[in-house]
């Protein structure tokens, strides 16, 4: 199948959701993160880590209770809650539960190899981003 005929199949109800979702995730992110700076002050990046661990928590249960306890419930709530809400809550929570996914598929080599290369990679692409914007006049 080429790659038109893929777009062509895409269904707008599920793009619909994740847009909504992620609108939400956003404006959720920034409400719990300056709401966090607001209890513990701006000398750590309390907020970030907040929402990267309140994300990565709410992955995995909404995870188990969507895809497995619940599945026949609402198909429409995978792409709303897990790729939208939480996508746009946190991008951590994406790479936490493939990592995890890999782990339980009996693949630890790629999780680590996920582990590793997510984390130094994006601290090194920041960095170089960084760089670069640094870089401009």
């Amino acid at each position: 199948m080429t790659y038109s005929n893929q777009l062509k199949g895409l269904c707008l109800k599920p793009l619909l959701l994740i847009a909504i979702g992620s609108a939400l995730g956003g404006v959720l992110r920034y409400l719990v993160s300056q709401g966090i700076h607001i209890l513990l002050g701006r000398n750590f990046p309390y907020g970030t880590l907040s929402v990267n661990l309140l994300g990565c928590l709410l992955m995995g249960l909404l995870f188990v209770l969507i895809l497995e306890k619940f599945q026949q419930l609402a198909p429409g709530l995978r792409p709303l809650l897990l790729i939208g809400l939480l996508g746009g809550f946190t991008t951590f929570s994406s790479f936490t539960i493939e990592t995890i996914n890999l782990w339980e598929s009996e693949k630890p080599l790629r999780a680590l190899i996920n582990i590793l290369t997510t984390t130094i990679g994006c601290i090194t692409a920041t960095w170089l981003g960084v760089l670069l914007g640094r870089g401009f006049k």
